[in-house]
């Protein structure tokens, strides 16, 4: 019999609840499998599952071919047979002569897996992280895995129910984006099941992080503007508790600064990384009148709002305002005119997050970097003229 494990959860404000799941070693047990059958019918359970060309073909049969046992053969399509060359290779050939297609589900569930990965986003609608979603369903299938998305809206407790529900669907590993649950929270999910986390520095056994260079993004995008002539830049920032909106306006600030200029409070507008936010930044600061001859956006879709709050206006862009982004989203490449904006390889990040994760399936530790901040300039920015 296993036990019942209760493992701590700390929210952001500092509440704690009690996560009660199964340890992963007593996935397979848990199931309603009859116990009662012998080994040999638990290796009839891995068969061909191809069609026609391989439904007769049955795991006994390869291992009768190759010489081996049942289970040796089973072991070897798992991963975990220690076996010499000669019956490995022995099974390959018998595996290919017959035409065997091993079924992936009954695979796991002799090896006490499910084959299936939690993926916890924020929003599965966003343009931003669906591009992520898409490279870690693109790694994942590739192994013979498949995701299972839930969404956490930027708040912790649902982001806590999330990962309880994915226990439930008895997941492998479990992949965070970015999120508001505490470090000390994702730690204590480690402890039971691997976990990658995004847009985090966070270690942990069990544990690893993939960490964008924000600030040095936005200062690639304030640099570009400094170069084309302008020393008033506003910026419209995003969620204030959000990590990536703290080091984006980080990185602007210091751009200023090292250029010997002053950040003015009155060109920083509040933001919530959304278009609407954008437009309405660019309400509050027309209403300061404090003069400005560029911005910069801390993501795609609050420069596109600005895009449309400088339209109202009557403000052109780059003709009166040059513009900004972050996050290089497919929308910007098609923004009229073409948004500059810092490329941030989220669709990159979401293939490296999956093979870490399976890198730690595979008991190995990960060996991963993630692409640096690129500027792609576009149409949307201009040398200011005097």
């Amino acid at each position: 019999m296993h036990s019942l494990f209760a493992v701590p959860m700390v929210l952001e404000n500092g509440e704690s609840i009690e996560s009660v799941f199964l340890p992963p070693s007593a996935y397979l047990e848990s199931l309603p499998v009859n116990r009662t059958r012998s080994k040999k019918s638990v290796h009839k359970a891995i068969r061909g599952s191809g069609g026609a060309a391989t439904a007769n073909v049955t795991l006994e049969m390869v291992a009768a071919r190759a010489g081996v046992s049942p289970s040796t053969v089973s072991r070897i399509l798992n991963g975990t047979a220690v076996v010499s060359e000669g019956k490995r290779k022995a099974v390959d050939r018998a595996i290919a002569k017959l035409g065997f297609v091993p079924n992936p589900v009954a695979r796991g569930l002799a090896g006490g897996r499910s084959l299936s990965i939690g993926v916890l986003t924020q929003a599965i609608d966003s343009p931003f992280y669906g591009s992520a979603l898409r490279g870690i369903e693109e790694a994942l299938g590739g192994a013979g895995y498949s995701p299972l998305f839930m969404s956490g809206h930027w708040r912790a407790d649902e982001e806590a129910r999330c990962i309880e529900v994915l226990r439930l669907r008895r997941v492998d590993g479990l992949i965070v984006l970015t999120g508001r649950l505490s470090n000390a929270a994702l730690r204590a999910v480690a402890r039971s099941l691997p976990v990658v986390v995004t847009g985090r520095q966070l270690k942990a056994a069990h544990l690893v992080s993939l960490d964008f260079d924000n600030r040095a993004g936005a200062r690639l995008a304030v640099e570009h503007l400094i170069g084309l002539g302008h020393r008033r830049i506003a910026f419209i920032a995003g969620d204030p508790a959000h990590p990536d909106s703290i080091e984006r306006q980080k990185g602007y600030e210091s751009a200023l600064q090292d250029a010997g200029l002053r950040v003015d409070p009155r060109l920083l507008l509040p933001g919530d990384f959304n278009e609407q936010s954008g437009v309405q930044a660019i309400e509050q600061l027309q209403a300061r009148r404090a003069g400005y001859t560029a911005i910069f956006a801390a993501n795609d879709q609050m420069a596109f709002g600005a895009r449309l709050g400088l339209f109202r206006h009557g403000l052109r862009v780059p003709g009166d305002v040059s513009l900004v982004g972050f996050d290089d989203v497919a929308g910007s490449l098609y923004a009229v005119p073409g948004l500059t904006t810092v490329h941030y390889p989220i669709h990159e990040i979401g293939q490296l997050a999956a093979r870490a994760m399976l890198d730690l399936l595979a008991a190995e530790r990960p060996s991963l970097e993630v692409p640096p901040p690129q500027l792609i300039v576009r149409e949307s920015t201009r040398a200011l003229t005097f």
